[in-house]
């Protein structure tokens, strides 16, 4: 039976691999999310979140980060291979359900890794 962790491996934690996503990724829109997708040379699914402050306060922001992590966790098999993910909140997006981050990210995330 698979895991359902989020490991420290499984994160985006380095400024320079921020950038270079931020450079070299494809990005998608929604209502909600800007999410850049890029390839990465080691072959895990890694996860990156950034909610500014304009998001909300701080309280605010963590929900959000909580909740992406989650959808990452519960998903991450659908996803594809050796893919860096960063998912970025735009403002006034609040208040937000699980359900809804779900739908949202789904549409963008898993029917592509599907094609």
């Amino acid at each position: 039976m698979e895991t359902r962790t989020f490991s420290r491996d499984e994160r985006i934690r380095k400024r320079q691999d921020y950038l270079r996503i931020y450079e070299q990724g494809a990005r998608r829109y929604s209502h909600r999310f800007t999410i850049i997708t890029c390839r990465n040379p080691l072959g895990i699914r890694r996860l990156g979140t950034t909610v500014s402050k304009k998001a909300g306060n701080a309280v605010q922001r963590n929900r959000i980060k909580r909740l992406l992590r989650e959808f990452f966790r519960l998903n991450k098999s659908r996803l594809p291979a050796a893919q860096d993910i960063v998912i970025i909140a735009k403002k006034g997006i609040l208040p937000l359900t699980y359900n809804e981050v779900r739908a949202e990210l789904e549409s963008r995330l898993i029917d592509r890794a599907d094609v």
